[in-house]
């Protein structure tokens, strides 16, 4: 899909794209190819002349890679993007972007939040966007208030997470939900973290490549005092989710530790009747009760006092609590 968007009245509005000539005659400021086509990716490459990256080159990790300048003058960059999942895990989506002819190329193989809020905003907001590169500056501006939305996200969950901790009775099944819960929250804040340092290296490299004019490079500057101020933030929940983490393990391990503690109060306590049925059960030819006509009462009501006897001493100490 492709979708080309144009400044009108110093709105960033979208027209539709329906053929090659739709796109020839679009001024456009930001195209955007939504998972494109062998046709579509054609289209692009014949109406503006840019070299559009293939997935195997938009997932390399190198900085070379990722930020450089092509040989024709056109600036490409790959920058991740976060996005949560409803019903699963969250993922890192990563976007090329090439800037080229005075307009910004996107692509991606996933519609993504933060582009739908760009969007939504330069429609409502006249004069926000002057050109390709606010429309850049601003996703990655929209990207850190993406990512803060999620960390409060994870402050809320993890809230929930330490009031089912640190209730009265927390059993194996809640440990297990909250080992859950925790596991979860931590994968997305670490996504959140390596999503954030993804685009600081992408503000950066556009700032010490003196692309930006005074007004743009104080935006990026303010872009990157979010995304500090977003660190100290995840550093603080990975914090929060290792203790979280240690205190659900403890909580089962004092659980089993009940478990245990009962089975050796037990097998304490039936050591004396076994010892006395052991006695009772010598085959010597000389015992004084073999032949007594209360000697099976007395071994059973001795096995029972025995029994007794153990578990009113552990109760009296305490032990069984």
């Amino acid at each position: 899909m492709i979708n080309v968007f144009v400044l009108q009245n110093g709105r960033l509005n979208q027209i539709p794209i329906a053929s090659r000539a739709d796109l020839e005659n679009a001024p456009a400021v930001w195209v955007d190819l939504l998972d494109p086509t062998d046709e579509e990716r054609a289209w692009v490459k014949t109406t503006y002349d840019v070299i559009l990256p293939g997935e195997d080159e938009v997932q390399d990790i190198e900085a070379s890679a990722r930020y450089y300048e092509a040989e024709n003058g056109d600036l490409h960059l790959r920058t991740d993007f976060l996005r949560e999942e409803e019903d699963g895990p969250s993922r890192i989506v990563t976007v090329a972007f090439i800037l080229a002819k005075k307009i910004l190329f996107s692509v991606h193989t996933d519609d993504l939040p933060v582009f739908r809020l760009v969007r939504l905003r330069a429609r409502s907001r006249p004069g926000s966007i002057e050109d390709y590169m606010d429309v850049l500056l601003d996703l990655y501006a929209t990207d850190a208030e993406y990512s803060a939305d999620a960390l409060e996200g994870i402050y809320e969950s993890l809230e929930d997470v330490s009031q089912r901790v640190l209730q009265k009775e927390f059993t194996d099944q809640d440990a297990a939900s909250a080992l859950n819960a925790i596991a979860h929250e931590e994968d997305l804040n670490g996504r959140i973290r390596r999503n954030m340092m993804d685009t600081r290296r992408a503000v950066s490299f556009l700032m010490r490549g003196r692309l930006l004019n005074a007004e743009q490079f104080e935006e990026a500057r303010q872009i990157l005092r979010d995304i500090e101020s977003l660190d100290g933030h995840t550093s603080f929940l990975f914090d929060k989710i290792n203790f979280l983490m240690d205190a659900t393990v403890g909580f089962i391990n004092i659980n089993q530790n009940k478990i245990i503690k009962i089975f050796s109060v037990a097998s304490v306590a039936f050591l004396p009747p076994t010892l006395i049925a052991s006695i009772y059960g010598m085959n010597f030819d000389f015992l004084p009760e073999l032949h007594w006509h209360f000697g099976y009462g007395w071994s059973l009501g001795l096995m029972v006092v025995s029994a007794i006897a153990p578990f009113m001493y552990f109760r009296h100490r305490g032990w069984l609590k």
